[in-house]
């Protein structure tokens, strides 16, 4: 396992970081959920885990899958989303998905950076433990959002996101969260893991609205958030 030198945070200003991080070539199921449990995520066949110097901000969130009950506003996206059709397979690069992710990274993000073939394939779609791909479509077949996700036994982990910036009025990312609960929920999965949870930071705050949640804190014990922060 190897040390980043230390960067600028991506999720809080006037911030720097490092992360740990190991690259591997396939992993058991049972092992990734126990590395998420203690605080690790995944980005293509890299395992990595924030080692910030005096921080521990990044807080590994969690839903109960069995107990989740959306509230008004979860509500309401899942109605201006119910034109759509969701095909669930393995994870397959296209050209279709490629573009979808330029336009996503330049229109939400302001983002050139890792967007090229590559990059794309390496952080999307090479993958060291079982991942399902869910595809967002209109009547009509045009591609609006690809959802990336893990699946454990215990857990299924939302990897990525990424979807139509001129379609954000109908809240994809909301739907695509409530899609993939409730695709674990038909599997009997027990835990929707969102990955890190950074108060404070705007981007992340969502995360925290799907209760019933817990965080991992920086002891090793999940708790329900509010709890101990």
């Amino acid at each position: 396992m190897e040390s980043s030198p230390e960067h600028d945070c991506v999720y809080l200003p006037r911030r720097r970081a490092i992360t740990r991080a190991f690259r591997i070539d396939e992993l058991p199921p049972s092992l990734y959920h126990d590395f998420m449990d203690a605080g690790f995520r995944r980005s293509g066949r890299v395992i990595y885990q924030p080692i910030c110097s005096g921080c521990r901000a990044c807080l590994p969130i969690r839903v109960s899958v069995a107990h989740f009950t959306p509230d008004k506003s979860q509500r309401r996206c899942a109605r201006r989303n119910a034109d759509l059709r969701v095909q669930i397979g393995p994870p397959v690069p296209t050209q279709e998905k490629y573009e979808l992710y330029r336009r996503y990274l330049h229109g939400r993000h302001g983002d050139d950076m890792g967007d090229d073939p590559e990059s794309f394939e390496s952080f999307l779609y090479e993958s060291p433990v079982r991942t399902l791909e869910c595809c967002y479509r209109e009547a009509g077949g045009r591609l609006l959002a690809v959802g990336i996700c893990d699946v454990c036994q215990r857990s299924l982990s939302t990897v990525y996101f990424y979807f139509e910036p001129s379609e954000s009025r109908r809240g994809l990312g909301t739907f695509g969260s409530l899609y993939e609960i409730g695709l674990a929920r038909q599997m009997g999965i027990e835990w929707y893991y969102l990955g890190f949870w950074v108060r404070g930071c705007a981007s992340m705050e969502y995360k925290a609205s799907f209760r019933p949640n817990q965080v991992l804190h920086p002891d090793g014990v999940w708790r329900e958030k509010g709890q101990g922060e």
